[in-house]
């Protein structure tokens, strides 16, 4: 089998590929030791292992480290570069922009070979525009609903609130509490970031263009925006098998 590994700064999310490349187990640990628990045993039929990382040169050493120790393997890390498949990296410096965003907008070109915008809502928010040619763009990064809903907490002293259920949430209706003004219009900003993107996504890579949502918070953002938009929950585990194309074994 094959361990795939997207190492963020504070978990890591993994999954286990089968010979015929389909996802046979998978999940988030937020260290090794947790990870190895959760594989069960599972570890004695892994042959090859890939991941990409976040952190800093120093942290992902360790955790590479630890893998070959672990697995008695080597495992391949996903690296900064000015092209892959197809596409054009679009920073001044190639190798400041995030891991996760290359190879998720990387996988999204790859997946369309159209013009295409990519957003990642998780934590933060990330856009990056790609042109029909496979050339970067640029992109975007703001907070994710989790960073505005903490900001709001951490310095207004009088916010204070249990979480709404959000399957029980309609944001067009102004909250009628502390608890929904703030789901509500943390969601609304969002959702308006989000539409204002794809706006000027028109603007930049022109019409036709394919948009992407990949991220814990794709799926809801979803519902705000028109029809059409197609939400990939794999889009980084898709982009670091063309960085470290393995076959599972």
């Amino acid at each position: 089998m094959l361990l795939e590994l997207d190492c963020g700064n504070t978990l890591i999310k993994w999954r286990l590929l089968d010979q015929e490349g389909r996802v046979r187990d998978g999940d988030m640990a937020p260290d090794l030791v947790e990870l190895q628990r959760l594989l069960g045993g599972q570890e004695r039929e892994i042959r090859g292992c890939r991941l990409v990382s976040v952190r800093s040169s120093e942290e992902t050493q360790v955790v590479v480290d630890q893998l070959a120790s672990w697995l008695k393997l080597h495992p391949e890390l996903a690296r900064p570069a000015r092209c892959l498949a197809g596409v054009s990296n679009g920073y001044e410096d190639y190798t400041r922009l995030g891991m996760d965003r290359w190879l998720a907008l990387v996988a999204g070109y790859d997946l369309c070979r159209k013009a295409c915008v990519v957003i990642d809502l998780g934590t933060a928010v990330t856009v990056d525009y790609v042109d029909a040619s496979g050339q970067h763009l640029g992109g975007y990064i703001a907070p994710g609903s989790k960073l505005l809903r903490a900001g709001l907490v951490r310095h207004t002293r009088l916010i204070r609130y249990e979480g709404v259920p959000r399957g029980e949430r309609d944001i067009s209706t102004p909250g009628r509490g502390t608890a929904e003004a703030v789901e509500h219009g943390c969601d609304l900003m969002l959702a308006g970031f989000v539409r204002e993107q794809l706006r000027i996504a028109h603007e930049v890579v022109g019409t036709g263009m394919v948009v992407i949502l990949t991220g814990g918070d794709a799926e809801r953002m979803a519902e705000f925006l028109p029809e059409g938009c197609h939400v990939i929950g794999d889009l980084v585990f898709r982009g670091l098998a063309l960085a470290c194309p393995m076959e599972p074994v």
